[in-house]
């Protein structure tokens, strides 16, 4: 015979079986069970509020709660479901161990014939563990372990170092998105940020003090290139030097060729262009203007150098453009001549175009400084006769661009949100940062952020709204978003650090379209909050708070 217990919503309740203290649900209903089915749930409340007050014998959260009981008497099971916020305690072998062990005590000698599961989010406890926390392979969930991709292409940029990456992140394609920005608020119809001020900064701004000085660079220097969906380079100053338009009269735009067999010519897609600025709704940077190809050869038989007019002496990020397809080299040749030398990085133009590709971030003379200020790209290649590509060439950050509510946001562009500057980055807008169809600019970023991942990577992973959507062809592997959350506590306790992960996407599935569990979602988050916290503890803090594992 079966004993279905039913779950009631949330709510605040003082527990009744136990020493009185607020946790939070309302009181069960006991009315459909029998005495039996009484007496087994009151003892699992008992254990939900150990864990929740003493951690025994673990720590829980206070909002967990029993789903279902389920008393199998013909099979000699009894089924413990309790709700997602257990899983928001990070899984070990020893403390499972210690629940099972502490809930077959706790539930009475009538069932110590019966199998008793736990389970939380329909998983058994046990398989919330990670694979990496697991003390024999044979354990492992292979599941949740990413397939080999045969067909990956190149790394759509190789910096060319002294030095090579041969493991660690080498090739591998990461997103970081730090937080919100200075966005529209379309009800208050005026620019303002996201969130509060507080102790003179804000969060909209603080994150990136972490992510461009810190997180970012220590990836790079790993061999990952990382994408960001909002402008990186805090230089307020931008100069862009395209083949349909100069920022500047004094720059230089130059094509050269050492014969008519490689004359540059303008391909039949769309490129880049300047005009018209500022940006309105929808206008898309990368469809107003026009791109340039040649064939490519064996020797540097062509040649574009984009000379920028440098407004002030300082440091500017380099960012290329250039139209991809199948027919084109996985190998073109970038030169950026800075006052450091030169530094040359070769580009798969078989993805990745129709946006800004950042190369990195350089220190450049005011003024127009050929050999020491400028870009060259070369048509060399080991596969001549495919094609190489060229359009605009952006130096620094500059100041946002995008009109909304009939002005720009007056602020430079890294501080403003993704939404903006995706649009400038050529992204397109239902797709990517245009969700509310125009309606709530705080949606659309926070939307954009991850929209702008898919995107990249494109089908079958593309955006939620066309996951067919061909996208960049980007074989992205991570997207991490990193925030710092302001907040106050009424105490001197520190808040902590928090890791929120998906088990199932937009679409209710709990695998990527490559069959991949998405517990391997849980796993990478387990593990990097583990080591976070480890970390900060042992080095600044000891009783540093670890936060909820949530599964959003």
């Amino acid at each position: 015979m079966k004993h279905t217990i039913p779950f009631f919503l949330l709510w605040i309740f003082l527990f009744s079986c136990a020493p009185k203290t607020v946790l939070i649900g309302p009181p069960y209903n006991y009315g459909k069970m029998d005495k039996r089915s009484i007496k087994l749930h009151q003892n699992v409340e008992k254990f939900i509020y150990y864990g929740v007050t003493d951690g025994v014998p673990l720590k829980l959260h206070p909002r967990t709660r029993i789903d279902t009981l389920v008393i199998d008497d013909k099979n000699l099971s009894v089924r413990i479901d309790f709700n997602k916020y257990f899983s928001y305690t990070p899984l070990r072998e020893d403390n499972v161990g210690r629940v099972y062990q502490t809930l077959r005590e706790m539930i009475g000698g009538k069932y110590r014939n019966y199998d008793v599961q736990v389970r939380s989010r329909e998983y058994p406890i046990q398989e919330l563990i990670p694979n990496y926390f697991r003390s024999r392979k044979t354990d492992h969930d292979l599941s949740r372990k990413p397939l080999p991709d045969r067909q990956r292409p190149l790394p759509l940029v190789r910096p060319q170092r002294p030095w090579s990456v041969p493991s660690g992140l080498a090739g591998k394609n990461i997103v970081v998105a730090h937080s919100h920005g200075w966005h529209y608020d379309n009800v208050e119809q005026r620019w303002e940020w996201m969130r509060p001020r507080l102790f003179q900064t804000v969060e909209d701004l603080l994150p990136m003090s972490f992510t461009i000085p810190y997180l970012i660079p220590m990836l790079e220097n790993a061999g990952a290139y990382v994408f960001v969906p909002r402008e990186r380079d805090i230089q307020v100053h931008e100069v862009v030097v395209d083949n349909d338009s100069l920022a500047s009269k004094a720059s230089q735009y130059l094509e050269w060729q050492r014969s008519s067999e490689f004359t540059w010519q303008t391909g039949s897609d769309s490129g880049f262009a300047l005009s018209p600025i500022p940006y309105l709704y929808g206008v898309n940077p990368f469809r107003q203007g026009t791109s340039r190809f040649t064939d490519a050869d064996t020797t540097a038989s062509a040649g574009i150098d984009w000379v920028p007019d440098i407004p002030e002496d300082g440091r500017y990020a380099v960012y290329i453009s250039f139209h991809a397809g199948a027919d084109h080299v996985d190998d073109a040749s970038y030169t950026v001549q800075h006052r450091g030398g030169s530094s040359t990085f070769v580009i798969n133009q078989q993805i990745g175009g129709g946006t800004w590709v950042y190369l990195g971030t350089f220190a450049f003379a005011k003024g127009v400084h050929p050999d020491s200020g400028s870009v060259h790209l070369s048509n060399i290649s080991k596969s001549p006769g495919r094609l190489v590509s060229a359009d605009a060439v952006r130096f620094g950050g500059g100041m946002g661009n995008v009109s909304r509510g009939g002005s720009v946001s007056g602020r430079p562009r890294f501080m403003e949100g993704a939404r903006y500057y995706l649009q400038y980055a050529g992204m397109p807008d239902s797709l990517v940062y245009s969700h509310t169809n125009d309606k709530d600019d705080y949606v659309d970023d926070r939307v954009s952020r991850t929209e702008y991942a898919n995107y990249l990577k494109g089908m079958p992973y593309g955006p939620n709204k066309d996951r067919q959507q061909k996208g960049l062809g980007v074989p992205v592997d991570l997207s991490l978003a990193f925030h710092t959350d302001a907040g106050i506590s009424q105490n001197d306790t520190t808040i902590g650090t928090l890791m929120i992960y998906s088990s199932t996407g937009a679409d209710t599935q709990n695998v990527f379209p490559d069959s991949v569990s998405r517990l391997a979602n849980r796993d990478f988050g387990d593990i990097l909050q583990t080591e976070l916290v480890d970390d900060i503890r042992s080095r600044f803090d000891p009783v540093w708070n670890r936060r909820d594992l949530m599964d959003s």
